[in-house]
């Protein structure tokens, strides 16, 4: 049987102690980084592998993560997941992911479930809230785990609960943009397909589009404005309601883009040319977005940057145990202007 290599036989090697090898694999900042980088090197080419469960014995850490999400089948989610899957390894962490389905229960199971394996952060985004009681349930699940000296950090879908950090977009700017850009397209009768007023990123998107109207001298019409589920469904029968109003709208944003699809494609049945007699924009930028035969307008929620950022802060609180400051960090997001809102008016 081969002899497992240890860090005596890369100590030997390199003639420099075995702490210091220990210091090297483990990234302690009092190694340099070329000192480091020989150590990986060389523990690479005699084919060293580190005893992971002597490592969480040692550092207290059991090197995993808990990612919790509303569904793992979105371009969203799934690039989330990356970013922090790609920032995470190199720190030597691996993610277990759970899916709430955008059930309050199970996403207290999930965080339950999380704990009892002794991850060392919990990374969420928050599912639909069905009530009060559930939602304070959870609270107090989210406020055991801190604790417990386990980080919990928000990302997209967020609470406001002290000492819980968070990764967002500025979600309440890009919907004012979004609306404003409408308004510069000679749409004055501007729909909106707002989410669950429960989550505060579609509260903030409501509000932007809601304030880009009033700065812009146009009344707030609350016919106008239908809460959905992103989905196909649920887009086309909201805009079939509306366009039955006495005075129908002229453009749409909405706060998610399958709900924007499932209205072009109701409104296009319905013979309205898109965007000569309604404009559209969608939020999310789902690839599907920049490939139909009318790309459609959009907000990118920088999911991969997201999942990064997300990452980098549960390692600075992982890493800075007397730190307990929440950290929210709020990203720039990206409107991108295609045809479906775009009638390129000619000033007069």
């Amino acid at each position: 049987m081969t002899r497992r290599t240890t860090i005596y036989d890369i100590a030997k090697e390199l003639d420099i102690t075995a702490a210091s090898v220990s210091r090297a694999l483990n990234n302690n900042p009092k190694i340099s980084e070329a000192t480091r980088k020989l150590v990986m090197e060389t523990a690479a080419k005699m084919n060293y592998k580190q005893n992971k469960l002597a490592l969480a014995l040692r550092s207290g850490k059991s090197f995993n993560v808990g990612v919790i999400v509303p569904r793992i089948d979105s371009n969203f989610f799934a690039s989330v997941i990356r970013g922090i899957e790609e920032e995470l390894y190199a720190h030597q962490y691996h993610v277990i992911i759970c899916q709430t389905h955008e059930d309050d229960k199970r996403e207290y199971e999930n965080i339950s479930t999380l704990l009892n394996a002794q991850v060392d952060g919990i990374l969420m985004s928050v599912s639909n809230i069905s009530s009060e009681n559930t939602s304070s349930e959870n609270d107090k699940i989210i406020k055991r785990a801190l604790d417990k000296n386990v980080p919990v950090i928000f990302f997209d879908r967020k609470k406001n609960i002290p000492g819980v950090s968070s990764v967002t977009i500025n979600d309440f700017d890009v919907s004012y943009l979004a609306t404003k850009h409408l308004i510069q397209q000679g749409c004055s009768r501007i729909a909106h397909f707002k989410g669950n007023q429960n989550i505060e990123i579609f509260k903030h998107r409501f509000n932007g589009y809601k304030q880009a109207l009033t700065d812009n001298g146009i009344e707030f019409n609350e016919s106008y404005v239908i809460q959905t589920k992103s989905t196909v469904a649920e887009g086309a029968d909201a805009i079939k309601t509306l366009m039955k109003l006495p005075q129908p709208p002229d453009s749409l944003f909405s706060s998610g883009d399958f709900a924007a699809l499932g209205a072009i494609q109701q409104l296009k049945s319905m013979g309205m040319r898109i965007p000569e007699d309604f404009c559209v924009i969608g939020f999310g930028n789902e690839p599907f977005t920049d490939f139909l035969e009318l790309p459609m307008s959009t907000i990118d929620q920088v999911p991969l940057e997201m999942g990064k950022m997300t990452a980098k802060v549960f390692l600075d609180q992982i890493n800075n145990t007397g730190i307990k400051n929440a950290n929210h960090v709020v990203l720039t997001s990206e409107l991108n202007i295609r045809k479906s809102s775009s009638r390129n008016i000619k000033s007069k």
